[in-house]
């Protein structure tokens, strides 16, 4: 079960947030590890995420799912950054992408990465295929 207010329970994700903002959050569920991004996910902000992403891993959950519900904006730099999280995270730690929004599934599909990263649209569907 997700805290209201969490980022995959929140219709307004981005709202309060600045142009350009990036905001993370982490929750365990069950034996996963699921970390959550609001906002936009561009080369100022991804090592943010790449850094909290690498703890999530080191941390070895069961599952470690990345929530980009509320991403916004999801440049190249973020797209790198999923790509290096699985590598670092397989098969030790299994990954998922939660994304069904536009803007983070489109860049998703059309560099190919749909392909190679395991995407899901919501967090219930990455927490059932563990």
């Amino acid at each position: 079960m997700t805290h209201p207010g969490s980022p995959s329970e929140d219709s307004g994700a981005g709202v309060g947030l600045q142009p350009g903002e990036l905001r993370l959050s982490s929750a365990v569920r069950g034996d996963a590890l699921v970390l959550a991004a609001v906002g936009e996910i561009d080369s100022a902000t991804a090592p943010r995420l790449q850094a909290a992403a690498e703890q999530a891993v080191a941390a070895r959950p069961a599952l470690l799912v990345l929530d980009l519900t509320g991403v916004e904006f999801l440049a190249s730099a973020g797209l790198t950054v999923l790509v290096g999280v699985q590598q670092l995270a397989e098969p030790a730690v299994p990954t998922r992408v939660v994304a069904s929004g536009r803007a983070a599934l489109r860049p998703i599909q059309l560099t190919g990465l749909d392909e190679k990263l395991n995407v899901v649209p919501s967090v219930e569907d990455a927490l059932g295929g563990a």
